[in-house]
């Protein structure tokens, strides 16, 4: 890396030179720097706007998963079976499938190699168990903090090696030029939040061959979210400049804790607590499942059940599933204005409505399971203690005792199983922009839980060997860098110059802007969903956009950040939205994690109302054979158009072949 000074319109700007930028601290983005710097490419930096902010450092559950190619059992596994089961989710690339589950060995003892602690018997087997959308018991993990300890591994490599970190730098916006008919990223615009008040407003340019863009999900877009409160997502960065989002109308939903956010799957479900809603004031406590299950064994193993069918998935709704149980949550608290807890200090009763909890109610599978687990008995919380007492360890150290208080819940938005698009080595439309991790869109409808760990290594892992073989050479000189992005650069700032106003008296500007849209999104765009409200909320979502480039103004250099992330997250949400309608519009229903309003179809169960009425979306529907991919032309129109879904490679593995490709060094393109 090299710094030299710039300047423009008589300001001084620093400019730092390196081959690769990768933009991000969470563990996609940390692998994908190892990787580099292990393949002899050292000429990397990493920039982020807070070091370890994002999901990576901060989420998890009762044990979070990692998932890949199984390594125990009797059940035989191999790359191609899992490609097949990731494939079968549906609207998932056959070779991203492909590439996910052959390397997902070398991304799993990677991780282990640097010193994640994941579990292995006395013959040195890594044990595993089965995820939600798992048929094999490829799932794995360190605990609740699974990618909170491969965060801190990663970043520990990332400090031997002496990687230039970045830290308290936003990124604002991606940097291109046209080469023939193709658009190329060539750097980026930062943000130095630490030195705002200067002549250049903070500005920090960054000239590179390569970008790595691996800043997450866009959680900020939602007001109801599980994500981490520091985790916001900067995907419109690549959409302003014309990268393609793909399958942008999946993400998951489920079930999770609001005073602390943290998913409640898995032994939280498991140990079958009572749920509880009350009025908003605390009082009027009653157990509202009650009004809606037959019996006690039905909703006690529903309960139990949500464990590992914990994303809402509308599937599971019908015949008194467990995905019911999101719903009858989201009426309790969005329609109703109720508060919802679950409280593991009791037994579910049936409050004269159904029978008291016993374990003898309980369907095979949940009575099975508890048996096995030993924990026959008692109470929730004393199941939990028996069968896993970090997960009541993790909600002490954040002050809340769920072996004395309730725990309040509500249906968050928890993944994006969409995103940018990437080929097989994880590059996007826009050549030498590599999006890694939750912002890539590999994922299809359904997912094995903890894929998401495993794309996000396999991601780096690819990008890193792409760009090392291909793109490992040295940025272009300072003065070819600004001659290509001086215009961009100066509209940025010039922006920037704009928005300031220290008269402006409205300091409920921002946070009523990002109210706006949040509220927008979790009500028209993440788990109920229905198309007279999304195709009004298309509109609103683009006025407010054009209304807040307009309208933006910041009383402070510091509120430059701000400003700047409010325009990436409205513009993403405007682009999500728009997805959604065109997946309607062309006959779409529910699948996935999201129901969609159908008038002409059956209600989840008799107890509920005819507003509730909704319809699977058919195995053949022409919506479920080809992939929605949408993106912004050079005009800043909006433009849609439905692909083919690539199917799984027939691989030619005879060694001589392989073998005399990769000497040839044709293996890479």
């Amino acid at each position: 890396m090299t710094k030299t000074e710039v300047r423009i319109n008589e300001i001084s700007f620093p400019l730092y030179s390196v081959n690769t930028l990768i933009i991000g601290s969470g563990a996609a983005s940390l692998n994908t720097a190892v990787n580099l710097y292990e393949r002899g490419l050292k000429d990397i930096v990493i920039v982020t706007d807070c070091w370890g902010a994002g999901t990576s450092n901060n989420a998890g559950s009762d044990k979070q998963t990692y998932y890949k190619l199984s390594l125990s059992g009797e059940l035989p596994d191999s790359p191609i079976i899992m490609a097949e089961d990731l494939f079968k989710g549906g609207c998932m690339h056959g070779d991203i499938a492909l590439c996910e589950a052959q390397n997902s060995l070398q991304a799993f003892y990677h991780l282990v190699s640097l010193g994640v602690p994941f579990p292995f018997d006395k013959y040195g087997t890594y044990v595993g168990y089965k995820t939600d959308h798992d048929p094999r018991g490829r799932a794995t993990s360190a605990g609740p903090l699974t990618s909170h300890l491969m965060f801190e591994c990663l970043t520990k490599d990332i400090q031997n090696k002496g990687i230039k970190v970045f830290n308290n730098n936003e990124i604002i916006a991606l940097l291109t030029e046209k080469r023939g008919d193709e658009k190329h990223v060539i750097g980026a615009i930062g943000l130095d939040k630490e030195n705002l008040e200067g002549d250049n407003c903070g500005f920090v340019l960054f000239n590179a061959v390569n970008v790595v863009l691996g800043t997450g999900g866009p959680a900020g877009i939602y007001k109801t979210s599980v994500y981490p409160e520091s985790q916001l997502g900067s995907t419109g960065l690549a959409f302003e400049i014309g990268a393609t989002g793909n399958n942008l109308t999946e993400s998951q939903y489920g079930l999770a804790s609001i005073k602390f956010r943290w998913n409640l799957s898995g032994t939280y479900q498991q140990v079958i607590p009572r749920y509880v809603s009350t009025g908003r004031d605390g009082g009027d406590e009653k157990e509202f499942l009650n009004d809606y299950f037959p019996d006690m064994g039905k909703l006690a193993t529903a309960i139990f059940l949500k464990g590992y069918q914990w994303p809402f998935d509308p599937r599971k709704v019908y015949n008194y599933g467990s995905s019911l149980i999101d719903i009858l949550v989201y009426q309790e608290t969005v329609i109703m204005g109720r508060r919802v807890f679950l409280d593991f200090l009791r037994n579910p009763s049936g409050e004269s409505k159904l029978e008291d909890f016993s374990f003898d109610l309980l369907k095979e599978e949940a009575y099975m399971y508890l048996e096995k687990s030993g924990a026959l008995f008692g109470t929730p919380i004393e199941r939990l203690k028996k069968m896993n007492q970090p997960a009541i360890d993790l909600y002490k150290s954040h002050d809340i005792d769920i072996t004395k208080e309730y725990l309040e819940i509500a249906v968050c938005a928890q993944h994006n199983n969409g995103g940018i698009k990437g080929n097989t080595w994880w590059e996007s439309n826009i050549r030498h922009l590599f999006p890694v991790g939750e912002v890539n869109g590999t994922h299809g409808v359904y997912r094995p839980g903890g894929s998401a760990l495993n794309s996000g290594q396999v991601g780096g892992l690819r990008a890193s060997l792409f760009i090392s073989k291909r793109y490992n050479r040295q940025p272009p000189g300072a003065d070819n860098f600004i001659n290509a992005a001086e215009t961009q650069i100066k509209n940025k700032f010039d922006f920037a110059k704009s928005i300031i106003d220290t008269n402006f008296a409205d300091k409920e500007f921002m946070p009523n802007m990002r109210n706006e849209f949040q509220e927008r999104m979790s009500a028209c765009g993440a788990h109920i969903r229905d198309y007279s409200k999304v195709s009004k909320a298309v509109n609103e979502a683009w006025g407010q956009y054009e209304r807040l480039r307009a309208e933006m103004r910041v009383v402070s250099l510091k509120e430059l950040p701000s400003a700047f992330r409010n325009i990436d997250l409205c513009l993403t949400h405007a682009i999500y939205l728009e997805a959604i309608k065109e997946y309607l519009e062309n006959g779409g229903k529910s699948r996935g994690s999201y129901l969609v309003h159908d008038p002409e179809g059956e209600k989840p169960c008799k107890e509920l109302t005819d507003e509730w009425r909704f319809t699977l979306t058919e195995a053949d529907s022409p919506v479920n054979k080809k992939i929605l991919e949408i993106y912004l032309d050079d005009n800043n129109s909006i433009k849609k158009q439905w692909v083919d879904i690539r199917p799984i490679p027939k691989e030619d593995t005879w060694f001589e072949n392989v073998w005399n490709e990769f000497m040839k060094d044709n293996i890479i393109k």
